[in-house]
């Protein structure tokens, strides 16, 4: 059976052993499968572990969130729209002259295909740009805030890029206007320590981190003024009603304690692994560029590395990658199979025939250096091959 090197842990990171071990713990427990909004002993003993979980979370998220502020939720797109819709809809509703949205226009596709809805409510959404390195200035969205605003949104480090974004600052600028601050934390929860002391909602989710698909979290101040955007049952303060996953909760708690219990290790192993792979393969005449000029580490996320090979179109270069046995791609896998350029690169300045070219290869601490060589060996020895014959 053909091996393969999976590198897109950024759209989705395989289990951790921590995670398995407790799904498996919560099978084994008598409460496995008793709904936690049940008044009987199992029922209780559910809600105990997922309120254990909640607590986990917070712990990890940091930034002075209290657990009962952590609303769970089922991945990160639908925390990141519940955050905008019920935000802006919240503080709306106190003040009805509070009718802007500013959202960088490099955020994720479950935040920029909201504005639409967002405008048909009777919002108006202010997008502001990067610059080239992908870095979302504080002073631009100072410049794009009016005193009618409700809500800004900007993401704490790009899914695509890996850049970080001054999301302190921005909080500042934000409750400076009287709006709230939302940050999109789900690329940069337990890969960075978090800068949200000053942020009013944080989306998260386990999948990123090592946790199982289809559990999120948005933790979310009580202070905040908030607008429910689904009903029946009342559960999680009738914020997100629906009976809760509690095999989820404590495995996206599990994932959460193991990366946020070394983070500084994971960071460092990550940067450096990142570092050697960016040297190799964007060495003076290799033919492959850097997407930005932000350092891995310092102003982006370790064990992303984000490139564009202006000879080869990113379909291409995935689909003879994955015939190597390289699992790695062009950017949001939510928006893998569209033709056109990456929104994020384009934001960015770059033009519409190297954005086509765009790669993006991510990984954790458990990918081993010599995978890794030999993943940077295949892509130089596949450029190299293509420039000799034209293509």
């Amino acid at each position: 059976m053909k091996s393969y090197l999976y590198l897109d842990y950024a759209a989705s990171a395989p289990m951790c052993d921590e995670a398995e071990a407790a799904e498996a713990a919560y099978a084994e427990a008598p409460y496995a499968g008793a709904n936690p909004n049940s008044l009987h002993t199992l029922g209780r003993e559910a809600a105990a572990a997922l309120e254990g979980a909640r607590r986990d979370l917070a712990r990890c998220l940091g930034g002075g969130f209290r657990p009962a502020e952590v609303i769970f939720t089922s991945g990160g797109t639908e925390s990141n729209n519940l955050a905008l819709y019920g935000m802006a809809e919240g503080v709306r509703a106190r003040d009805r002259r509070r009718t802007q949205v500013v959202i960088s226009a490099i955020e994720h596709d479950s935040e920029l295909d909201v504005v639409p809805a967002l405008r048909d409510r009777g919002f108006d959404v202010t997008l502001v740009r990067p610059g080239r390195d992908g870095r979302i200035e504080p002073e631009a969205v100072a410049k794009a805030i009016t005193r009618e605003c409700a809500l800004v949104s900007v993401m704490s480090a790009n899914n695509e890029t890996g850049v970080i974004q001054p999301v302190a600052e921005i909080a500042k600028i934000a409750h400076q206007a009287g709006a709230l601050m939302h940050t999109d934390a789900v690329q940069a929860f337990g890969r960075i320590p978090l800068e949200i002391g000053e942020v009013d909602g944080v989306s998260i989710a386990a999948h990123k981190i090592g946790g199982p698909v289809g559990i999120g979290a948005l933790a979310l101040r009580m202070r905040c003024p908030f607008r429910p955007q689904a009903f029946g049952g009342g559960q999680e303060q009738g914020k997100r009603p629906g009976t809760q996953d509690v095999r989820g909760a404590l495995a996206f708690a599990a994932a959460a304690d193991a990366c946020c219990g070394n983070l500084s290790e994971r960071r460092a192993a990550c940067a450096a692994k990142a570092n050697r792979l960016f040297s190799r393969i964007c060495a003076e005449g290799t033919g492959i560029f850097p997407t930005t000029t932000a350092k891995i580490d310092d102003g982006r996320l370790p064990g992303m590395v984000s490139i564009y090979v202006p000879a080869i179109d990113s379909e291409t270069l995935i689909l003879k990658l994955d015939q190597a046995g390289f699992e790695v791609s062009a950017g949001s896998a939510c928006s893998s199979g569209s033709l056109d350029p990456s929104h994020v690169l384009s934001a960015m300045g770059i033009g519409r025939n190297d954005a086509l070219g765009a790669l993006r290869i991510s990984f954790d601490e458990r990918v081993e250096q010599t995978d890794l060589d030999r993943f940077a060996d295949a892509l130089l020895d596949l450029v190299a091959t293509a420039g000799r014959h034209g293509k």
